[in-house]
C-alpha cells in the first residue's frame, strides 16, 4: 500500500480502508469465547453506543481510548475481547417511529447500519463477530430467562409504587423526564399516581454494593463516592411516637432518625402524603385531600422535592415526645418521602436547614438543642440551622456530650424505655423496572385471574414484540393490541393476559458485558467463557453513568452470580472516565445557532457568517450539543484529513479525563504530524540497509538513546492512561529523528531502528500510520498488528551526559553538559564564563548541589 515515491502525500482516503480490510483478512481482532493459546486475557470495552443514527466526537474519544489500549494489550502478549453492540431499545425509537410513520425496528437498524459504517472507518480493533444489539430478541430473549432466574432466587417482587404519571401520554415517566413538573414530551402537569410496578430487590445487595466499592482501587476515587452517597448507608434509631389521640387503629407513628441525640429539640412530626396515616385524615377532612392531591402534582425525585418550596397541612392530631412527655403537632408535609425510612420524620429546627424553613413558615418554635463546641451560652441561631457536630444543650441527660455520645446515650434510653431501637438504614431503593412503551424488553410474566401473576415457560421464550403495531393514540401500542397480550394460563390453561410493560432499558445494559463473552450461547452465559474473560479488565465511558448505569451492572453481577450465571462479584476491573469534546458556540444577529462550517474566524478572533456575511457572536466554549450546533461532524473530519488525525488530536491535547477542546487549527496541526511522519518514513525506507556496527558513538548513540527511552516512556504512559505524555515522546523522537542527517553506517542504522520503533509506538494511537510506515520499512513482512511491543534496551537507558543548571543566588547564569555522576559538577561550574562574570568580586559563603540538575551558588557582595 506504500508510495514508492519519498516525498508522496501521505493519501490516507485509500490507504485506511485497505488496512481496515487487511486487518479483517487476517482477523486480527477475533477472539475465542474459551481461548487455549494459555496467553493471559485482557477485556477491554466501552460504553456501547444508543444507535441515534450518526457518531458524534464523543463517541470518537471515547472508542479511541479504548481502541488504544487493546491495541497495546495485544501488542504486549495478550488475549484480547474488544467487542461492540448497541443499546437499541428506548423512547427515541418510539417517539420516532411515531413521528416518522414508520417502525422503531426499522429506524432502529437503518442507524445501526450508519453508525457501523462510520465506526469501521474510525480503524477500531473490535470483534464484530460479536456484535448484537439488545433489540434482537437473540439477545432479550435471554434477558428474559435471567428475570425469571431472579425471580426464582427471590430477587424479583411486585407491588405498587408512586410514580410520576403523565395524564396525556398516560404512561409513567422517569424522573429525568418531568421538567418543571410538566411531562417533557406532552407538556402536562405529571401527577403521582399508584401502580402495580415490577421491583428488582437491589436492596438485598446494598452491603455488598457499598463494600465492594473497597475492592475497586482502579476505580476513580470521586465514582465510588458518587455510589457511596447514592447507597446511603446511614446508622441511626428508630422512635415510636405514641398518638394522643388513636386515629383508625393507629396509636403512634414511627420515625427513623439519624440524629436522636436531637429528640429534645423537637418542634412537629411530619409524615408523607402517602403515610396511612395521611390517608386516613384526608378521608374525615377535604382540606388534607386536597393538599395531597397538590403534592401528587409533582414529580417523585428527590431533586424536584428539595428543590420545592416546604409546605404542610396539620392535621389537627399530636404525639408524645417519650423523652420529655411534651405533645408536638402532626403534619402532613411535602418534603416527607414515603419511600425513605418510614415515611415519617420529627422535626427538629435546629439542626436540619429544612426542618428549619417549615418551623419558619409556620410559626414553629425553634428550640437550641445542639451549639458549636467553641460557644458560649448564649449561642443563637440567624437564617439557617446549625447541623454539623457539637455539644449538645438543654437536652437533661445528654447535655454537655459531644453529638457522637449523645446519639449512643439517646439510642439507649430509648431501648430501655421500649420506644426505640438501634437501626442501619438505607439510601438505596428497590429498582422500579417496569415502564409502558413498546419499544424495550417485554417482561416475560402472564397474568391469571386465578392463578395471578405466573413466569412465561422457558420453551415459550423468547416473547417477542409483534410487530403489527400502531402508534396512532398515546399510551403503550401492547395495551391496545388486538390479540399479542391474550393468551391462556400456562397453569391452568384459563385465557389470561400477558405483562404489557416492558423493562427499563437499564436493564440491557446492566449485563451486556457478560454477554459478549459467547454472544451465541444458547443460555445467558457459557459459564467457562464468562469465568474466562470476566471482570473487565478496562471499561472505558462518561462520568454521566457513575451511579445508575454501574451501579446497575454491579447489581447485575451479583445477582448472576447468586443465581449461577458468572462467577465473579464484580462486572469491571478497572474503570477510566473520559472528559467530554467541546467546541465554542456561534450565533447569528438574529439569535440562531450556527454550526462551526457556517462560520468563518479572522485572525483577531472575530468571526461571521459565511452565507451571509454578518457578524457571528462567538459564545463560550462548553459540551458539544446539538441543541446548540456547536457539533463537529466526524465522518466530515475523516474525510478531510483522516481517521488517523481525528484519533491523534483527541489523544494529544490534555490528559483524556479532562475535557479537550476541538479546534481547526488543532486539527490541521494533528494532520500536518501524520503527513510529516509519512514523508519521513518514505525517505529512511529509501536509504540503503546496512548492518549494524559492533558499537555506537557520538549522534548515532544519542538517537538510539533517545529511541529506547521513548519505548520506555509510551510503555509507561499507556499503563497509565497518560496518553497524551505518550503523544509528546513520539512527537519528541520524531523530532529528532528528522533532525539526525544520516553521515556514516551507524547513524543510518539507527535511524532505521528509530523509525521502526516509532511504526509501533504509533500504532495502538494511528493504527493505519502505522501500518503504512511498517510496509515502507518492511515489505511482506506482514501488519504491525499482530507485532510485539518494541522491548527497551536497558543499556541504552542510562544517561552519559546531563545538562547542569548553574545559578548565583537563585538567579540562572548557564548551563552546562558535563558527564553524568560527575562529582566535580561544582567545580566545572565555576569555569564557565557567566558565572567567572557574576562572582567576580563576591565571596561564596554556601555551594547547593543536586548532582546531575543544578548548582547554586550562595554568595555576599
Amino acid at each position: 500500500m506504500s508510495d514508492t515515491a519519498d516525498t508522496a502525500r501521505y493519501d490516507f482516503a485509500t490507504a485506511e480502508p485497505h488496512w481496515q480490510a487487511a486487518w479483517d483478512q487476517a482477523a486480527c481482532f477475533k477472539a475465542e469465547d474459551v481461548p487455549t493459546s494459555g496467553r493471559p486475557k485482557y477485556y477491554v470495552l466501552e460504553m456501547f453506543p444508543y444507535p441515534s443514527g450518526k457518531i458524534h466526537m464523543g463517541h470518537v474519544r471515547n472508542y479511541t481510548l479504548g481502541d488504544v489500549v487493546a491495541r497495546y494489550k495485544r501488542a504486549t502478549g495478550f488475549d484480547v475481547l474488544h467487542p461492540m453492540g448497541w443499546d437499541a431499545f428506548g423512547l427515541p425509537a418510539e417517539n420516532a417511529a411515531r413521528q416518522r410513520k414508520t417502525d422503531p425496528a426499522s429506524w432502529t437498524y437503518a442507524n445501526i447500519e450508519a453508525m457501523r459504517g462510520e465506526l469501521k472507518r474510525m480503524g477500531l480493533s473490535l470483534d464484530w463477530s460479536r456484535e448484537f444489539a439488545t433489540c434482537d430478541p437473540e439477545y432479550y430473549g435471554q434477558q428474559q430467562k435471567l428475570f425469571l432466574d431472579f425471580w426464582k432466587a427471590g430477587l424479583v417482587e411486585r407491588r405498587s409504587s408512586a410514580v410520576n404519571w403523565d395524564p396525556v401520554d398516560n404512561t409513567v415517566l422517569a424522573n429525568e423526564q418531568v421538567i418543571d413538573g410538566r411531562g417533557w414530551l406532552s407538556g402536562a402537569l405529571v401527577e403521582k399516581k399508584f401502580l402495580a410496578q415490577w421491583f428488582l430487590k437491589i436492596t438485598d445487595f446494598a452491603p455488598e454494593l457499598l463494600a465492594g466499592l473497597n475492592e475497586l482501587p482502579r476505580w476513580p476515587e470521586r465514582v465510588k463516592l458518587m455510589q457511596e452517597n447514592w447507597i446511603g448507608r446511614s446508622e441511626g434509631a428508630e422512635v415510636t411516637f405514641e398518638l394522643t389521640q388513636p386515629v383508625n387503629g393507629l396509636d403512634g407513628i414511627t420515625v427513623y432518625t439519624t440524629r436522636p441525640d436531637t429528640l429534645f429539640g423537637m418542634s412537629f412530626l411530619a409524615i408523607a402524603p402517602e403515610h396511612p396515616l395521611a390517608q386516613a385524615v384526608a378521608a374525615q377532612n377535604p382540606e388534607a385531600a386536597a393538599f395531597i392531591r397538590a403534592c401528587a402534582a409533582r414529580g417523585t425525585s428527590e431533586a424536584a422535592i428539595e428543590s420545592a418550596e416546604k409546605e404542610g397541612f396539620f392535621t389537627g392530631l399530636s404525639v408524645v415526645n417519650p423523652f420529655n412527655g411534651q405533645a408536638f403537632p402532626v403534619w402532613i408535609a411535602n418534603f416527607v418521602l414515603m419511600e425513605y425510612g418510614t415515611g415519617a420524620i420529627f422535626g427538629c429546627p435546629c439542626g436540619d436547614q429544612r426542618d428549619f424553613e417549615f418551623a419558619q413558615k409556620y410559626d414553629l418554635p425553634i428550640p437550641i438543642v445542639v451549639a458549636p463546641k467553641d460557644a458560649g451560652p448564649d449561642f443563637a441561631l440567624e437564617d439557617k440551622a446549625f447541623d454539623g457536630d457539637g455539644v449538645i444543650v438543654n437536652s437533661e441527660f445528654l447535655n454537655g456530650l459531644a453529638t457522637g455520645a449523645a446519639k449512643s446515650a439517646a439510642i439507649a434510653r430509648l431501648v430501655e424505655m421500649g420506644v426505640g431501637k438501634s437501626v442501619v438504614n438505607w439510601r438505596l431503593r428497590d429498582w422500579g423496572i417496569s415502564r409502558q412503551r413498546y419499544w424495550g424488553c417485554p417482561i416475560p410474566v402472564i397474568h391469571c385471574e386465578a392463578c395471578g401473576a405466573v413466569p412465561v415457560p422457558a420453551d415459550q421464550l423468547p416473547v417477542t414484540l409483534p410487530k403489527d403495531v400502531t402508534f396512532d393514540r398515546p399510551s403503550n401500542p401492547l395495551d391496545h393490541h388486538p390479540s399479542w397480550k391474550h393468551v391462556a394460563c400456562p397453569a391452568c390453561s384459563s385465557p389470561a393476559t400477558r405483562e404489557t410493560d416492558t423493562f427499563d432499558t437499564f436493564i440491557d445494559s446492566s449485563w451486556y458485558f457478560a454477554r459478549f463473552t459467547a454472544p451465541q450461547s444458547e443460555t445467558p452465559t457459557n459459564l467457562a467463557a464468562a469465568n474466562h474473560w470476566l471482570p473487565v479488565d478496562q471499561y472505558v465511558g462518561g462520568i454521566e453513568h457513575a451511579i445508575l448505569h454501574l451501579l446497575y451492572a454491579r447489581f447485575f453481577t451479583k445477582a448472576m452470580e447468586k443465581t449461577g450465571h458468572v462467577s465473579v462479584k464484580e462486572p469491571f476491573a478497572g474503570l477510566f472516565t473520559q472528559g467530554m469534546v467541546t467546541h465554542e458556540s456561534y450565533k447569528d444577529p438574529d439569535g440562531n445557532w450556527l454550526y462551526p462550517e457556517e462560520v468563518v474566524k479572522a485572525a483577531d478572533g472575530n468571526a461571521t457568517h459565511i452565507e451571509t456575511g454578518l457578524p457571528v457572536t462567538v459564545g463560550r466554549i462548553e459540551k458539544m450539543s446539538k441543541s446548540k450546533r456547536n457539533t463537529v461532524d466526524p465522518g466530515v473530519i475523516i474525510d478531510r484529513f483522516g481517521a488517523d488525525t481525528a484519533r491523534w488530536f483527541v489523544l494529544s491535547d490534555n490528559p483524556p479525563e479532562r475535557d479537550v477542546e476541538w479546534t481547526e487549527t488543532g486539527a490541521q496541526g494533528a494532520s500536518r504530524f501524520v503527513q510529516r511522519v509519512h514523508r519521513l518514513a518514505g525517505v529512511i525506507a529509501a536509504e540503503p540497509r546496512v548492518a549494524a556496527p559492533e558499537s555506537f558513538t557520538g549522534e548515532a548513540k544519542k538517537l538510539r538513546q533517545l529511541t529506547h527511552r521513548g519505548i520506555t516512556a509510551v510503555t509507561e504512559a499507556l499503563n497509565t492512561f497518560a496518553f497524551n505524555v505518550a503523544v509528546a515522546r513520539i512527537y519528541e523522537l520524531a523530532g529528532a529523528l528528522a533532525a539526525a542527517t544520516p553521515t556514516d553506517a551507524a547513524l543510518l542504522w539507527a535511524r532505521f531502528e528509530a523509525m521502526d520503533t516509532l511504526a509501533h509506538l504509533v500504532a495502538p494511537m494511528m493504527p493505519h500510520l502505522g501500518e503504512e510506515i511498517f510496509a515502507r520499512l518492511h515489505p511482506g513482512a506482514g501488519l504491525v498488528a499482530q507485532k510485539s511491543w518494541p522491548v527497551a534496551d536497558p543499556a541504552l537507558l542510562e544517561v552519559d551526559e546531563v545538562t547542569l543548571a548553574v545559578q548565583v543566588n537563585g538567579k540562572l547564569r548557564s548551563t552546562i553538559t558535563v558527564p553524568a555522576g560527575n562529582d566535580a559538577e561544582a567545580n566545572i561550574a565555576l569555569a564557565a564564563d557567566a558565572v567567572s562574570t557574576a562572582l567576580q568580586g563576591a565571596t561564596i559563603v554556601k555551594r547547593i548541589h543536586v548532582p546531575d540538575r543544578i548548582v547554586n551558588f550562595v554568595v555576599k557582595a
